[in-house]
């Protein structure tokens, strides 16, 4: 345990978090997304859901504020309009976090690939479907 560190944030996951440099990208997956498929570095946190994982990282985690998007969910099906509960959580955590950025819908047809190529994924136990976002590191100014 440390002081000021969230206990989610597991040795493994503070150690992903750390090795990733401006611009790498971190997916946090629900717990029937094909993680150990599509995952180059897989965490595992069996047993959390997606929010608190994703309020945990987010307060470490710099965004990147080099690009003009850099969060984003999965949608539901092909409805980029559509909002699940998880989705609105999603939003509320990073809005806390985060209150500049807008959470971009990403159609699956984008979103698998851009988790394939992540730098990490992050396979927690979320059980609702399209509990799935990803964040793309930014820099800490001196």
């Amino acid at each position: 345990m440390l002081k000021g560190i969230n206990p989610l944030l597991s040795p493994e996951l503070l150690a992903a978090l750390r090795a990733m440099g401006h611009g790498d990208e971190i997916a946090l997956v629900d717990g029937n997304y094909p993680g150990q498929e599509h995952a180059r570095r897989l965490v595992r946190l069996d047993g959390h859901s997606l929010v608190p994982v994703l309020d945990a990282i987010l307060s470490v985690l710099p965004i990147d504020d080099f690009v003009p998007e850099a969060i984003f969910r999965a949608t539901v099906k092909q409805d980029k309009q559509a909002l699940d509960p998880v989705h609105q959580e999603i939003i509320e955590c990073c809005g806390r976090h985060e209150p500049s950025r807008t959470v971009v819908p990403l159609l699956g047809a984008d979103f698998y690939p851009r988790v394939r190529a992540a730098h990490t994924v992050v396979q927690t136990s979320e059980p609702r479907l399209y509990g799935n976002v990803i964040l793309r590191k930014g820099v800490i100014y001196p």
